[in-house]
Formats: C-alpha cells, sequence, structure tokens
C-alpha cells in the first residue's frame, strides 16, 4: 500500500510540479502571478500548458476541462480531448496557451439573472491560476472564472476573487501603519463540512429524498440523537471504508482532509480539512462534497448534504473558519497580551464594525429554503447575527470602552485529581455553539453556512465588509505616526466599539429573551429566505460592492435574481413531491390499512355478533379522521401551490411560499406523520425514520 506522503498531491499541477517540469524563468514569473496578482503573459502560458498537458497524458489523463462555479452553487465541467488529428491519419496530443487559458461555454444555459438571454449564449471561461490545475476522472480539471460576452461575472470565484483583492489592498495600508509591508495579505478558510449517509436501498424507496434532498415527511424515531452517545463515536464498518477511500482520494487531488468523526445526529457525520486560502479552500471543499456523494455508492449508501434531511435532529451546516494572514503571520492572532497588542485590537475592532453594519447581508449569504428548516435549533445558530468574543476579549473590549485598565486573566492549570494525568492549561474563553459568528482562539467561526451552500458569497461578503472598515481606519490614521498613531488609534478604536457594541453577545443564542433583546439593540431577525434577500439589492450594499470592485449594480441584481428565482423553484419541487406522495402512496396505504380493519371488524362481528371490536372500531375512526385531515390539507396546498406559481413577481412570490405556502405544508406534513404511527408497517409506503437513520 502506497503511504500517504507518495501519493499526497499526485494528482495535482502544485508548485513542486511547476518547479520540476518548468523553465526557471517560466516558474519565477507565473509564481509572480500566483502570488502577486501580475498579469500572466501568453508566452509563459504557452509553456505552462505544454508542460501540463506532458505530465496529465503522464498520468493518465485524456481530456481536459475549465472547471468553474455557475451561479448555480455546483460546479460545471465540459470535457475536450487532447487529440489533434493530423493530415496522415494519425493524431498528435496538444493543448495550447490560449486552450488553457481561456474556454467558451454557453453562458446562456446557466442562471445568470436577466443577464444574458438565450439569443445572447456567448461566454468565456477565465484560467484562475491562483488555484491548482488537478487530474479527476482521467481529465486535466483547470479552475477557472466564468463572465459573459459583456464582461459581467456569471460565477461564484470571480467576486471572490475580487475582493481578496480588496481586502489585500486595504490590510496593506494599515499594516504600513505599523511598519509591516507584506507582500500580500489573504484571507484563510477551514471548512467543516457535515452531511448523512443513509442506505442506498432505503433511500430509492423515498421519492422525497431524491427529488429534494430531504424527508418531506416522517414521524419521528424511537430514538434519536437524545443519548448523545452518536457524536465522536466508533463509526460503523461500511462508513469506515467510505471514509477511508475518500480521505484517499481527497489527498490525491491535494485537499488536506484532517479531521473524520461521527456528528451528533444519528447517521451524520464530518470531515475538516486544513485551512488555506479563501479561494483554494472553496474549490477544495467543492471537491469535497462531489467526491463524497460519488463515493458512497460504493458502499451502498447515500450521501446527504441537504440542510436539513431530517426532522427533529441536528440539521448539517458547514462552519466557515475565517481569518487574515500576511505571510505567516495570522492577523487575528490575539498573541500572549493582547491588550497590549494594537494590530490584533484594529482587525479585531474591524471584524466587529464589519459584522455589525452588514449583518444583513451576511444572513443573506447564507439564505436557502434549506438552511431556512436549520437555523434556530440543535446546535445550529439563530437567523440574528451576532459576534461572540468570548472572556477576555469581552473584558478587552469593556476596558476600551469604558476607559478603565484591564488585568489579562493568567493562565488557569486544570487538575483533574488523578496523578498519572497530566496538567494542562485552559483556554481564556469557553465556546458558544450557539452564536454565528465566534471567535474561536485565531479565528472567527461563521457557523450559519449550511452543509449545501458554496461558501464563495459568505466569505465575499465578509472580504468586502472587512476591507470598508480597514479602509476607514487607515484613512483615518492617514500621516499619523509615532505615539500620535497610537493615541489617535486606541480612541478611533473605542469610537467604533461604543457604536457597534450591539452586536457582541455572549450569551445563549437559544434562550427565549434573545429575540427581544436583539430587537431592542436594533438587530436584524429575518427568519426566512424570502426576508433576507432583499438587503442584496438595498443601496447601501450596492455601493459597498460598487466602491471596491467586487459587484455591479447589474451583477448584484442578477445574483438577487437567481437566489430568488432558486428558492421559488425549490418550494415547487417541494410542494409538487409533497401532493404526489400524498396522492400516490400514502392516501392509497392509509384507506388500504383503513379498509383492512374495516373487514377485520365485519369478519369478527360475521362469526360472533356479540364480540368486543371497539378497540378495532376506534382505530378505523382514527385513520378515517387521519384522511380526512389529510385531504383537507392537500386541497389548501394545491389551492395555494397553484395560486403562487401564478404570481410573476418573484420577491412576491418567495413570500408567498415562506408565509403561506411552507405552512399549509408543515400541516399536510404533521398530519401524515400523525397516521404513520397507527398504521401497520407492513402497510406503510416508505422507510421510516427508525429505518433511515439505524441501518446496518
Amino acid at each position: 500500500m502506497a503511504r500517504v506522503s507518495d501519493t499526497y498531491g499526485s494528482m495535482v499541477f502544485n508548485e513542486h510540479t511547476m518547479q520540476e517540469r518548468l523553465p526557471s524563468a517560466t516558474y519565477k514569473s507565473l509564481l509572480k502571478t500566483m502570488k502577486q496578482g501580475e498579469p500572466l503573459e501568453i508566452e509563459v502560458a504557452n509553456v505552462v500548458a505544454h508542460a501540463m498537458k506532458e505530465w496529465a497524458i503522464e498520468k493518465g489523463a485524456t481530456h481536459f476541462t475549465h472547471w468553474f462555479q455557475p451561479l448555480s452553487g455546483i460546479t460545471s465541467e465540459k470535457h475536450d480531448s487532447f487529440i489533434d488529428p493530423g493530415p496522415d491519419g494519425r493524431a498528435i496530443m496538444s493543448f495550447s496557451g490560449k486552450e488553457l487559458i481561456q474556454g467558451e461555454p454557453d453562458a446562456s444555459s446557466f442562471p445568470s439573472g436577466g443577464l444574458r438571454a438565450t439569443f445572447e449564449a456567448r461566454g468565456y471561461t477565465a484560467w484562475d491560476p491562483t488555484s491548482y490545475a488537478f487530474i479527476k476522472d482521467e481529465v486535466l480539471c483547470i479552475p477557472t472564472a466564468f463572465c459573459s460576452y459583456t464582461g459581467e461575472a456569471l460565477d461564484k470565484k470571480t467576486p471572490l476573487l475580487r475582493s481578496m483583492s480588496a481586502i489585500d489592498e486595504q490590510a496593506k495600508r494599515v499594516l504600513e501603519l505599523f511598519g509591516e509591508a507584506p507582500a500580500r495579505v489573504t484571507t484563510t478558510v477551514g471548512s467543516e463540512q457535515e452531511y448523512f449517509l443513509i442506505s442506498e436501498k432505503d433511500y430509492a424507496k423515498r421519492q422525497d429524498l431524491i427529488m429534494c434532498g430531504r424527508t418531506l415527511f416522517g414521524y419521528p424515531p424511537c430514538k434519536g440523537q437524545e443519548l448523545e452517545e452518536h457524536y465522536f463515536g466508533a463509526i460503523r464498518p461500511s462508513v469506515n471504508e467510505f471514509m477511508k477511500e475518500l480521505d484517499d482520494e481527497l489527498w490525491k487531488i491535494g485537499v488536506s482532509a484532517k479531521t473524520k468523526h461521527n456528528e451528533v445526529a444519528p447517521a451524520q457525520h464530518e470531515l475538516a480539512p486544513i485551512f488555506t486560502n479563501s479561494n483554494r479552500a472553496i474549490d477544495e471543499n467543492l471537491l469535497t462534497m462531489e467526491k463524497m456523494r460519488l463515493l458512497a455508492s460504493h458502499y451502498g449508501l447515500v450521501c446527504l448534504q441537504h440542510e436539513k434531511p431530517f426532522e427533529g435532529i441536528n440539521g448539517s451546516g458547514k462552519h466557515n473558519n475565517w481569518s487574515i494572514s500576511a505571510g505567516k503571520t495570522n492577523l487575528l492572532d490575539p498573541g500572549e497580551t493582547p491588550m497590549d497588542n494594537l494590530r490584533f485590537l484594529v482587525f479585531l475592532t474591524g471584524v466587529i464594525q464589519a459584522v455589525d453594519d452588514y449583518q444583513e447581508l451576511l444572513r443573506m449569504s447564507v439564505a436557502s429554503a434549506g438552511n431556512d428548516h436549520r437555523l434556530g435549533a440543535n446546535e445550529a445558530p439563530p437567523a440574528i447575527i451576532s459576534v461572540f468574543l468570548g472572556d477576555e476579549l469581552g473584558a478587552i473590549v469593556d476596558a476600551l470602552i469604558d476607559d478603565h485598565v484591564y488585568t489579562s486573566a493568567d493562565k488557569v492549570a486544570m487538575d483533574l485529581g488523578v496523578a498519572v494525568l497530566p496538567n494542562f492549561l485552559k483556554d481564556n474563553t469557553d465556546r458558544n455553539r450557539t452564536s454565528p459568528f465566534a471567535f474561536t482562539g485565531n479565528k472567527f467561526e461563521f457557523r450559519m453556512p449550511g452543509s449545501a451552500v458554496n461558501l464563495s458569497d459568505c466569505n465575499m461578503i465578509l472580504n468586502t465588509a472587512m476591507a470598508k472598515s480597514l479602509k476607514s481606519f487607515a484613512d483615518a490614521m492617514e500621516g499619523k505616526s509615532g505615539e500620535e498613531f497610537e493615541a489617535a488609534a486606541l480612541a478611533y478604536l473605542k469610537d467604533v466599539l461604543v457604536a457597534h457594541r450591539r452586536i457582541i453577545f455572549n450569551g445563549n443564542g437559544y434562550a427565549d429573551e434573545w429575540p427581544a433583546e436583539a430587537e431592542r439593540r436594533g438587530l436584524a431577525n429575518h427568519r426566512t429566505t424570502a426576508d433576507a434577500l432583499p438587503c442584496f439589492v438595498a443601496p447601501a450594499s450596492i455601493a459597498l460592492f460598487e466602491e471596491f470592485g467586487v459587484l455591479t449594480e447589474a451583477e448584484v441584481h442578477s445574483r438577487y435574481e437567481v437566489k430568488l428565482e432558486k428558492y421559488n423553484k425549490l418550494i415547487n419541487i417541494e410542494a409538487r413531491t409533497m401532493k404526489r406522495m400524498v396522492r400516490r402512496a400514502y392516501l392509497p396505504a392509509i384507506n388500504g390499512y383503513a379498509a383492512e380493519v374495516a373487514g377485520h371488524i365485519c369478519a369478527v362481528r360475521a362469526v360472533n355478533a356479540d364480540a368486543e371490536v371497539g378497540q378495532q372500531e376506534k382505530l378505523l375512526e382514527k385513520l378515517l379522521a387521519g384522511v380526512r385531515e389529510i385531504d383537507a390539507q392537500l386541497q389548501a396546498l394545491d389551492a395555494a401551490h397553484h395560486a403562487n406559481v401564478e404570481i410573476a413577481d418573484q420577491q412576491e412570490r418567495a413570500s408567498d411560499n415562506a408565509h403561506r405556502v411552507l405552512p399549509i405544508m408543515e400541516k399536510l406534513r404533521a398530519a401524515v406523520d400523525a397516521i404513520e404511527v397507527v398504521v401497520d408497517r407492513d402497510h406503510w409506503p416508505v422507510p421510516t425514520y427508525n429505518d433511515l437513520l439505524f441501518y446496518m
């Protein structure tokens, strides 16, 4: 068996491979493009393309593809072979710099929010040299941006890269005030991916899982997660084999899969990588999700990445661990004495300001039909954005605001009272799993993203909002140095923290009183996607994106339209699936069982007219009452659904879906679920939660 160190990154055209295969001058020129953002010359691209092609063919590749992220949120690829037929009937394998740099997919066949029409189909993919090319299934995959013929971004990657440039520029201005001049400042991300694995055979019998990714019906299992035995528990053999193959495949393509374990809910698991720069981290997360889905079938399993596939137990999130680095320096590392680390306090304050000023945009960035079911319970944070700092940083902020001396808390040694167990130092702050945006030592953990989301959106907003905060500080401090700078900086930090103190909340996000307290503070509480999306096209949002060249007004509106359309289409699919399952599976099964019970009553009475059949009669009445309730809710859903699809305005339709259609769907679900537990098991038409979550 090959060692991990031998296979890790073996299918990646990374810096090590580049250095081996490229001429020295080409390698150095490409590094300047990758590390410093300098333009790429076509001559360099031609040399790189040839070396990349030769390397890929040696690895068994026969095709190449421009691998990109359309506004659908997933990845897309069109495979072209390296074959170039010659006049003598033979073929050579060729790949030019132009083919490396640029591709041309059909831009009108992807979501565009009105930027492209069917008669305006041309679009371009452009090589992103900052993210390594890799080989997947004998195809050389080249990470690319995707834009329209008229230049608008039609993908998730382009605005992310623009936002990374914005924060790089503004962070350098701030660091210059501290006498520092890093070559590049970049944001880093580590994404914890949660997911469910269920039996492929059970999945095939659930139309809701196939069509919607979540169960539209299902009574709670006899045992859920209340015994708290699944989290970090022993991994079942079939799942462990899947995880091992997943690790092997991810390591080959350079994804640093680090941690794997059972999550809290039954049948739920997690994979966490080592952090890297935001662009590559998001590419790697999308690859991870794809590999999970494809490899699960090797073990008779299906990977569910929906945010809430099962009601009543934990949903799946994708915690976005976000930080800012200048070379090897983490700018969100407090150091040994954070109160004396002025640079750290500047960046910390900038984050607090950014999250408060653009809290609605951050909420919008994770809004989806699936995530609406997840937020607010079972270890998912509420829909209200707040920042958790913990005890020590919270005390430091209080000291800055109130002008009092702060004495750093000493590290406390933990003595477990057993001589053979080592003592260790306790962290200065606890963790808060109910916080949407929590400081966790040297980074912030944004816990709101759902497991199915592309993290480009939230990181693009985080980066841009932080660039705005840093720009404000740099503008205010321009021309100051020495003691004057330090005094002015501390005064500035105090003013900003006073203005944005409301966003800091170290308490329980699930507490009944928190929504009222948040409202008193003036914090937004958008419970549904329909409520959250309008802030995307608010004047302040458009002004932010345009100021830093991240999105034009047209690009903002297009993304808003795409998100609205996707939300409405998903609810439409769910409503259609729900109605069909009730009509073709649940009602026939319940009626069939009711007829059997009625037949049993008649058969018993035919033999003994005085026989006691009261229990069967009660069961029959319960079944018939259930059928009446199910039919009533089905008719209500049918009417609401048909009325909804006639609404022309997408925002109005989304609001109607959120506040009228979905509540009726919940009532229909409740009516069906109430009957599930009284129908004979052999008559129930689909696998139940007991079957789905506790397979062997």
